[in-house]
């Protein structure tokens, strides 16, 4: 049976689940069928690799954070034919995150909405994790790690929360992404503005230097932004990016826009919207942030990649990478194979 097949008869069951509940089990079961050799029967995406940020990708088809905020599962989800991996995201302290229940499932608009919370067992046990994954010990491909604030953190203290998640994930990262656009961390998109951006990226780009000559080693940051922004903002952004020579970022998180699920169940919960409703809003955003950044600073795509023609979509607009999250939910694994080929065959 194929991974397409596979995966069309396992959805409904899984459906039938609370969608956490989902999560949590396919994760683990995941991990079970990598120890058995079962995933080695998948087919995998070709060679297809990609220079960016100074880094190999062996293609250009990545996992967004969120899936696996712990860095538990990493083996697991390699083995699916992601070019690269990205885990979190996590905060310097263990944190429960949001009330359950937190997310919910709106099929009939290919969408999710959640409002985890970051929630996460902590910046000390998720550097275990990745340490004992064997992607790690044996350098087996590009993993980037992302990293938070804790719920309880003043917005004013905030730089303090990302600045020690750095330091202590730098070794381990192939890059780092800082996220300040959840909408489910009170007033994190606040990050956004001109002064309190300026001031962030100023103080993480000092300790990135700092991390680079101790460990004699360059890892790349990348700052994940919203969708939910206006060209002025995007200019603010973009701005700030090259001014502080960011290496990458990160286009875009979930949307707290309503208008495309308005009468659909669950639609009115709080939370961040992700999968197909946030597509176009998403590809917006790419392609203002490149026609303000050019080559100089690369976009990773992200947000309603559901096909292969949604992936060529957010390359057209500027991405030279695209992420994955909620179209696998949706379309399962095979969504992997079928955008890489997608972007394949135009590069």
């Amino acid at each position: 049976m194929s991974d397409k097949l596979l995966y069309a008869a396992t959805r409904p069951l899984l459906f039938l689940l609370d969608a956490e509940d989902a999560h949590n089990l396919t994760l683990p079961s995941l991990r079970r069928a990598v120890a058995l050799g079962l995933t080695r029967l998948l087919p995998k995406p070709a060679a297809d690799p990609r220079t960016v940020m100074g880094l190999r990708f062996p293609n250009p088809v990545g996992l967004a954070a969120g899936l696996d905020k712990d860095g538990a599962y990493i083996d697991g989800l390699a083995a699916l034919g992601f070019g690269f991996i990205e885990v979190g995201t996590v905060t310097p302290r263990a944190q429960p995150g949001n009330p359950k229940p937190r997310m919910f499932r709106l099929p009939q608009a290919n969408a999710l909405i959640n409002r985890m919370g970051f929630n996460n067992g902590g910046v000390d046990a998720f550097v275990r994790n990745v340490q004992a994954s064997r992607f790690h010990q044996e350098k087996a491909g590009i993993l980037g790690l992302n990293i938070g604030k804790n719920a309880d953190t003043p917005i004013e203290r905030a730089a303090d929360d990302y600045l020690a998640c750095l330091e202590k994930i730098y070794p381990y990262a192939s890059y780092v992404t800082v996220n300040i656009s959840s909408p489910n961390t009170k007033n994190l998109r606040q990050l956004q503005g001109a002064d309190e951006l300026d001031a962030l990226l100023s103080q993480l780009k000092n300790a990135q230097q700092r991390l680079a000559d101790q460990h004699g080693r360059y890892v790349p940051l990348t700052l994940k932004i919203a969708p939910d922004i206006d060209g002025e903002q995007i200019k603010t952004i973009a701005d700030a990016l090259l001014r502080h020579r960011i290496d990458g970022v990160i286009a875009t998180n979930t949307t707290v826009t309503r208008d495309a699920v308005k009468g659909l169940a669950h639609a009115d919960e709080t939370g961040g919207l992700s999968g197909a409703p946030v597509k176009a809003l998403s590809t917006a955003v790419i392609r203002a942030l490149k026609a303000e950044l050019g080559d100089t600073i690369p976009i990773i795509g992200v947000g309603g990649i559901l096909s292969g023609a949604d992936a060529k979509e957010k390359q057209d607009a500027g991405a030279a990478l695209i992420q994955l999250y909620t179209g696998l939910i949706y379309r399962g694994p095979a969504l992997v194979r079928d955008c890489a080929s997608a972007l394949r065959s135009t590069s």
